[in-house]
């Protein structure tokens, strides 16, 4: 049996901590194989940092990285498979949405498919809202139409990933990152497992509407052009109706079927459309052009302010 990371991301997780560690680490204590438990202390303002110091105080087998400062779930994944140093990893979440307990059967499925990648279906997200489940639905799909990659439906970042994938993902040095999307853009065999998402034991969602929006739009901007190509489209039939729209006015003029020099409604709603039609493209464009500014700065994508259990030899 190979070695194992369970790799968490935190974010003011103090409420759930110490259960989801006493739950990893008792699926832990029956696996046939070397295993540890990377958390990543993403900025947290509660005592998550005190408590994860205390747990890798306590067991040799907890690491720890603490953040500067709150650099987003992302990173903080990132992070987590950069100063990881085993043969497998298992990305989850720490408020227990993902279970610990299927960590033996996703093993066994990794085993028996000789897979690089597990990612895990949700069958169903417990007492989740319609609104999120619509969101999701539409995201996902929506992600699928739009982008050159065909991502898993209804999947998260918890999934298994092997070394060969964590070393092919160390090389990518993009900002933004979608994580799950750049997973299966990277290939290899990669093969589901289908579980049902349990509720949050205590705590928030780290995840509101805002933020919701911003990783959609990240994930779109950085996996497809199509923004830029649709954005193209809507200018090509504004142009068209634009000409159409100058020669109906035109002939309109010669033979008398048209009062449009004396009508202003004509007027303005041409002008609303090739307005909005402009602003949207220029919108579009300038999303593209801010991603193109913060990779262009090449700012590190996080900075780790302390590691906790982690060897001199063990460096990022």
């Amino acid at each position: 049996m190979k070695s194992l990371s369970i790799i968490i991301p935190c974010f003011n997780e103090e409420e759930v901590l110490r259960e989801s560690y006493r739950r990893t680490k008792a699926v832990l204590d029956t696996l046939p194989c070397d295993a540890e438990i990377i958390y990543v202390n993403d900025g947290s303002r509660d005592r998550t940092r005190m408590i994860l110091d205390e747990l890798a105080a306590s067991d040799r087998r907890v690491k720890v990285l603490h953040f500067s400062r709150n650099f987003g779930h992302q990173p903080a994944v990132s992070a987590g498979i950069k100063n990881c140093h085993t043969d497998l990893a298992i990305i989850m979440d720490a408020d227990l949405q993902d279970p610990p307990e299927l960590i033996p059967e996703i093993l066994a499925l990794r085993e028996k498919e000789q897979a690089n990648s597990v990612y895990c279906v949700r069958r169903s997200r417990d007492k989740e809202s319609f609104f999120k489940l619509f969101t999701a639905r539409l995201f996902y799909r929506t992600m699928n139409r739009m982008s050159e990659v065909e991502f898993p439906l209804d999947t998260g970042d918890f999934r298994l990933i092997d070394r060969k994938i964590m070393n092919e993902f160390n090389r990518l040095h993009e900002h933004g990152k979608y994580i799950r999307g750049l997973v299966s853009w990277i290939g290899f065999k990669q093969v589901p497992f289908y579980y049902e998402r349990k509720a949050r034991v205590a705590g928030e969602t780290k995840y509101p509407l805002s933020k919701m929006i911003r990783f959609a739009s990240n994930a779109l901007l950085y996996f497809s052009k199509k923004p830029l190509r649709l954005a193209m489209g809507l200018g090509f039939i504004a142009v068209i109706i634009g000409i159409i729209l100058a020669i109906w006015f035109m002939l309109g003029k010669l033979y008398g079927f048209s009062n449009a020099e004396t009508g202003w409604t004509s007027i303005m709603t041409v002008v609303v459309f090739f307005g909005g039609v402009q602003l949207l493209t220029i919108g579009v464009l300038g999303q593209y052009i801010g991603v193109l500014f913060d990779e262009i700065k090449n700012r590190p994508e996080y900075i780790i302010d302390e590691k906790r259990n982690y060897t001199d030899n063990e460096t990022d």
